[in-house]
């Protein structure tokens, strides 16, 4: 897989991406310049996804250096070596980065596999969320508490809709043509997805009515009362904050976007592809 003139692997090239898992083709990164917690979860969540299906596919790793430190520090390296042939096998990599509390990672790519994960996720996040987010995003306490609770939510999403295990991984940016600092947030996995999910108790007439129903309606698979309002909390405080909310959910994808973000509300008939894949972008104010 090449990307186009600019090679990225990221929210914008994910379908790219996607389009290549489902034809079962080589993934090639050797051009690659740029790379983002969404483009190394979904990667992985790629290679699970043909692993499923009894295939193990070569990965040709980036040239450039600086990206293959960018991989380690975000431990992609760790999980990489279950789904995909590396080559070259090992990376060569003349130093590695340095973790430090004054990194601007909130969270290395963690898997997401049963509750207590996400008592560890949240703790660990929070533990760097203040410095980086009052510092960076100018939030205040509560706002950080805000941002802690739909971390929460949205990793609680992938267990209960899933079955299956899932990635999270989170990452402060400077967007040069906002002049803002921004914090990415990428979750996904490769489970039922919502549609699956949610047909035991709803009418759905495809993927887009699913995400729909979770995401503004707060629709849950689930009967119990007080179930159900988790994604429909991370819209309120993505809304509150002026942040860019996306889920793709098998053949479907909805968006909130702000006035100064990009892409479509509402996608159909995308590639079919397992799961949920969610990303938040929140800028600083």
């Amino acid at each position: 897989m090449k990307s186009g003139s600019v090679p990225q692997l990221s929210d914008e090239t994910f379908e790219s991406l996607i389009r290549s898992a489902n034809k079962n083709t080589t993934f090639d990164l050797s051009d690659i310049q740029f790379i983002d917690p969404y483009g190394m979860v979904g990667l992985l969540d790629a290679g699970a996804f043909l692993k499923s299906q009894g295939i193990k596919q070569t990965l040709y790793l980036p040239d450039s250096e600086e990206i293959l430190k960018y991989l380690e520090r975000m431990d992609f390296f760790k999980f990489a070596d279950e789904y995909f042939k590396l080559e070259p096998a090992k990376p060569g990599i003349s130093g590695k980065y340095l973790r430090s509390a004054y990194t601007d990672v909130l969270l290395e790519i963690t898997p997401i596999e049963k509750s207590d994960d996400i008592h560890f996720i949240v703790g660990k996040v929070k533990e760097r969320a203040h410095a980086i987010l009052t510092k960076h995003l100018h939030y205040d306490e509560g706002a950080i508490n805000g941002f802690i609770v739909a971390l929460s939510e949205v990793c609680q999403n992938i267990l209960e809709h899933s079955e299956e295990t899932g990635f999270v991984g989170i990452q402060k940016y400077h967007f040069q043509n906002l002049n803002k600092n921004v914090v990415k947030i990428a979750v996904m996995d490769i489970g039922i997805g919502f549609k699956q999910s949610l047909s035991g108790r709803f009418k759905l007439k495809d993927d887009l009515d699913a995400v729909e129903k979770a995401l503004l309606h707060g629709a849950s698979r689930y009967s119990e009362k007080g179930r159900g309002h988790g994604l429909a909390a991370v819209r309120r405080f993505v809304n509150q904050w002026n942040g860019k909310l996306s889920i793709r959910s098998g053949t479907a994808k909805l968006s909130i976007i702000p006035e100064w973000g990009w892409g479509k509300e509402k996608e159909i008939n995308l590639t079919p592809f397992p799961g949920a894949q969610i990303s938040i972008l929140l800028p600083e104010i």
